[in-house]
Formats: C-alpha cells, sequence, structure tokens
C-alpha cells in the first residue's frame, strides 16, 4: 500500500561524496550514484537516505548548510538531483533527505547578514544574547570539542546561541518567518522529487532557547505545521525524527494526543532499543533486550520505528549505565581510540566483531526481526571496516568499495586526490573486501543480505506487526520475540552465544498447525509442531512463519 511504504521498506544510508565518483575529481557525486542504482536494487534497497547534500564550508561532513536550495557543486546540480529522483523512482527507490535546520553554517548568507546589523531582516533569524549567558558552557552535545554552547561575535556585538558546533549558529524557531521559510525549503526538494526527510537533530529544533534557561520548553507545533504542509504538497511524503528522547517523551513526536492518530512524525529512530541490541551482544544475553521490547512505549498506528545498528554517527551508549557501557566498550571498543565524546564507538560493524561472519550475520537478523524499518549504512552489506587514523567520525566515513586497488573503484583519480582516503590495506581493505569479489560469490556476506531482504521483504508482517516477546523458559542467550499482524505472524530465535542450544517454545497462542521455517542460518528445516527441541547454532537464528488459528 502506497500510504504505508515506508513500513515495509529497507533504508539505506548514503553519503553522496564517498559513494562514486563519475568525473575523477576524488569526490563522489550524485551522477556516480544514479550510476549504481541497479546494485542497490539487486540488494533490495527501497529508500535512499542521503545525508547533507547542499553546498557547505564542509566543516562538519554537511552539517554545516549554506544554501538549502542548492547541492555542493562537487556533487553535482538540482538537474543531477532531479534526474536521481527519476532513476530511483523507475526502480521502486524512493529519496529521503537530511534536513539539517536546527542550524546554518556560519557561511549561510542568513547569518552573515544578521552578523553585520542589527536592522538586518534576519538579525531575528538566530537567537543572540546582549548580556554573557549564565548557561554559556552548558548542554554541549560534542565533549571534548566543544567548550560552550554561547559565542560572541565581534562583528555583531552579542553574543549567539550554537547547540553543536560554533560555525554552526542556532535557527530561531520562536520567528514565524523561520518556519515559513524552511516549509518553502521542504516545498521545494518535495518537488524535485523527494519523498521526504530525516530530521537531523529534532529536539533542538522544537527548543524555544533563551539565555538563562537550561531547560527550555519545546514546541510541538513546528511539527504539527511540518506535517500539515508536507502531506499537503506530497500526499505519501514522511517525516523521520532523530530524537534521543526518554521513553515518556517519545510518542509527543509521532502523536499531538496521547493514544491519538499519528498526526506528526512518521517515523522514529530507535535510540531505545540500539544499545540494548548491543550491550545483549557483550553480554551474549538476552535479558537486556527483552526489557526494552517489554517497555517499548507504543506508536500510533500509522508511526513506525527505524532500526539501525550502525550508521553515521559513533554508536551513543549514553542511555546505558557506566557498567554497561564499561560492558560494550570491552566487547566492541577495547582501545580508547576506538571511542568518542566518552559515550560512543567509531567502529563500523563488521571490525567490532572481530569479522565473524556468524556474528555479523547474527546481529543483522537480529536487527532486521526488530519491530520497525530497517536502516542500513552504505558497505555494511559486505563488511567494511574503519580507518581509525582519520579524525573523529571520519573514521566510518570512508569511501565504498567497488573493486580491489588503492581508490577502491570509488574514483579514477589518484589516491591523494580522494575526499577521504579508501582502506586499501589489511583485512578489511579492498583488496580483501569489496563488491566485484562478492557479487561473483554465492557465500559472501552481500549475497547473504541479497537473500536476507529478499525474505524479509517477503515477511511485511515484520514490518507492519505488532512484536511481542516469547514468555518461555529459555537460556539466558537466547531472544524468542513473535511479529503478528493482518499479514501472518512470525517467530524469530537468536542464540547470543557462541555455543549451541536447545530450546523448548512449546505451544503459542492463536496458532495451529506445522510451523514452517523461513530463513536460519543453517538452511530451512523441518519445525516440530510442538516447537520444541528446537537447535540453535552458536550465534545462530531461526525466522519461522506461523500458521494461525481464527482465534486471532
Amino acid at each position: 500500500m502506497s500510504e504505508r511504504w515506508y513500513k515495509e521498506a529497507v533504508i539505506y544510508c548514503v553519503d553522496v561524496d564517498t559513494f562514486q565518483d563519475s568525473d575523477a575529481d576524488g569526490y563522489g557525486d550524485l551522477r556516480g550514484l544514479i550510476s549504481r542504482l541497479d546494485y542497490l536494487s539487486r540488494l533490495g534497497v527501497t529508500c535512499l537516505w542521503l545525508n547533507p547534500i547542499h553546498p557547505t564550508p564542509n566543516r562538519d561532513d554537511g552539517y554545516d548548510v549554506a544554501d538549502y536550495y542548492g547541492v555542493d557543486p562537487r556533487l553535482g546540480t538540482l538537474g543531477d538531483f532531479a534526474e536521481l529522483a527519476l532513476e530511483a523512482r523507475e526502480r521502486g527507490i524512493r529519496i529521503v533527505l537530511d534536513l539539517v535546520v536546527n542550524h546554518t553554517s556560519d557561511q549561510h548568507p542568513w547569518f552573515r547578514s544578521a552578523v553585520e546589523s542589527r536592522d538586518s531582516p534576519y538579525r531575528d533569524w538566530f537567537v543572540w544574547s546582549d548580556d554573557e549567558p549564565p548557561d554559556r558552557r552548558q548542554g554541549i552535545v560534542f565533549p571534548g570539542e566543544q567548550s560552550e554552547t554561547w559565542t560572541w561575535s565581534e562583528q555583531a556585538g552579542a553574543w549567539y546561541y550554537h547547540r553543536f558546533y560554533d560555525f554552526q549558529p542556532d535557527l530561531n524557531w520562536t520567528n514565524r518567518a523561520v518556519r515559513e521559510e524552511i516549509k518553502k525549503v521542504m516545498g521545494f526538494w518535495l518537488q524535485l522529487g523527494a519523498s521526504g526527510f530525516r530530521i537531523d537533530a529534532a529536539p533542538f529544533v522544537l527548543e524555544q532557547v533563551q539565555p538563562g534557561v537550561t531547560r527550555p520548553p519545546q514546541d510541538f507545533s513546528i511539527l504539527d505545521d511540518w506535517r500539515q504542509d508536507v502531506q499537503w504538497r506530497k500526499g505519501d511524503a514522511v517525516l523521520l525524527c532523530e530524537a534521543n528522547v526518554e521513553p515518556d517523551k517519545v510518542v509527543a513526536y509521532t502523536s499531538g494526543r496521547p493514544d491519538g492518530p499519528n498526526d506528526r512524525a512518521h517515523m522514529m529512530f530507535n535510540f531505545l532499543l540500539n544499545p540494548r541490541m548491543w550491550l545483549a551482544l557483550a553480554r551474549a544475553d538476552a535479558e537486556p533486550l527483552l526489557e526494552c521490547l517489554r517497555t517499548l512505549p507504543p506508536l500510533p498506528a500509522m508511526a513506525q520505528w527505524a532500526t539501525f545498528l550502525r550508521n553515521h554517527d559513533e554508536l551513543d551508549l549514553s542511555r546505558l549505565t557506566a557498567e554497561q557501557q564499561q560492558d560494550v566498550f570491552r566487547a566492541f571498543a577495547p582501545r580508547q581510540d576506538m571511542r568518542l565524546f566518552d559515550r560512543g564507538v567509531r567502529r563500523r560493524l563488521a571490525p567490532m566483531l572481530g569479522g565473524d561472519r556468524r556474528h555479523i550475520e547474527l546481529a543483522y537478523s537480529l536487527q532486521l526481526s526488530m519491530p520497525g524499518t530497517p536502516v542500513l549504512r552504505y558497505g555494511e552489506e559486505m563488511g567494511m571496516g574503519e580507518n581509525l587514523r582519520l579524525p573523529g567520525r571520519d573514521a566510518i566515513r570512508t569511501p565504498m568499495q567497488w573493486e580491489p586497488g588503492p581508490t577502491g573503484g570509488f574514483s579514477g583519480a589518484a589516491p591523494a586526490d580522494l575526499v577521504r582516503p579508501v582502506q586499501s590495506r589489511g583485512r578489511y581493505g579492498s583488496g580483501s573486501v569489496n563488491v566485484l569479489h562478492q557479487e561473483r560469490d554465492p557465500a559472501s556476506l552481500l549475497s547473504w543480505f541479497e537473500r536476507t531482504i529478499r525474505t524479509l521483504r517477503e515477511c511485511p508482517e515484520v514490518g507492519v506487526g505488532a512484536c511481542t516477546p516469547v514468555d518461555v523458559a529459555l537460556p539466558r542467550p537466547v531472544l524468542a520475540h513473535r511479529s503478528d499482524a493482518p499479514e501472518g505472524a512470525m517467530l524469530f530465535l537468536h542464540n547470543l552465544a557462541d555455543r549451541p542450544v536447545t530450546v523448548d517454545v512449546g505451544p503459542l497462542d492463536g496458532v495451529e498447525g506445522a510451523p514452517i521455517e523461513v530463513y536460519s542460518d543453517a538452511g530451512y528445516s523441518p519445525v516440530p509442531a510442538s516447537l520444541s527441541g528446537l537447535e540453535l547454532n552458536g550465534w545462530g537464528y531461526r525466522w519461522i512463519r506461523l500458521r494461525r488459528g481464527t482465534s486471532n
């Protein structure tokens, strides 16, 4: 169904500048991305999430936007974007753009005008204080890289607010003119072929900031306006919120009323589930996941979670206790240079799991079976690694490895001229990990992803169904949960330990007849009707379709 396409989607996150270079200048571009759409279609991707593509000084990987109505010349033109949207749509792939409107670049014409004169029409488009704010060193987002959230501008003769870096001044969302302009920006990109937006730093967009107010109130009417406007312009457009908030605050981003309809954001990244998955993997214990699944706040019927294991940022563990964080660090980031901001991990998944195929498959089988729409980071489908020699989050933003060689098939430019160096050596280098080799190998990780995503898309109940843990006596490493929808029902079993186990699930409510194994790490095998004596390999998993009785 078109209106719920996002609930059955497979989202693929791309940095355009590191995906494919079409003109040998060392930067990936939109035309290069167009040339790889057939690859993405074959993989099973149905939605592309593009990290920022706008003109930018590029001090924060494009998240410092200098023009919301343009494309960075290094990436292409507006015509290239329109062509991308057309070519993608012909392959059943939609485009979601990063909407970075909590702040602009300090080089944006709006801010440059604002600092020049108090009489500038854009002065009130940003947040100012004539006096030094008492809270200028509070609310730091990037510990160790930021020292304040209010910075003095000599030219403006005032302090300006920036939740992130000092070169990213925050827009003033109490100003109606700002709100109207950003709605125009959204309409512009929808008209060019975008199918929606990933709203960067959504909680900070909603903040009504004032000097000295440490807990500024949030104005959710901003989301109300956006939802109404995008639905009017394009009926099936979606809003995907990046909002790492407390469980009791989640639903407010998707609905204006408790237990009300989905009249705000269509989708929410599941920041509650993500660190719990990593804690469960670190401890080889299903309990953290079981607890999370039992307590996840219910979303309105048409709203949807977006699940992820790794993305373009650090793996944020701030929702775990100090002890839990240390368990994850010990397992997956034992060295200090693998960590960031005292809360996160700056690594890709494959090396975090020691490159073990069984463990990698288990982790992604776990993600794909969770309630919601899966989001995958480019390169994860073939097990790319990070480059810890690069600063900060750039470690996980290296060019896509298409072929062997010093530029990995990413670009025809000299290696020294690339936007970032390709991993060309070592276990995760382009000589060992690349699309060309894995496409030809039916046993490769890439081939596994193709099969698994195909299976997922044949099981719509996973994306739209109600997820519940199966409360049976199981070994602690085993997670059992089911997904129920009008389309059918699925049972998922995952063994988080590296040793084999036998489990007895027993009778399930509303199920009759023999279950059918849909997917597993060991190939299809008969499933006893009683669901007893089920064997799971070390780091093994089984997806089982249930025959539902009339009671359901």
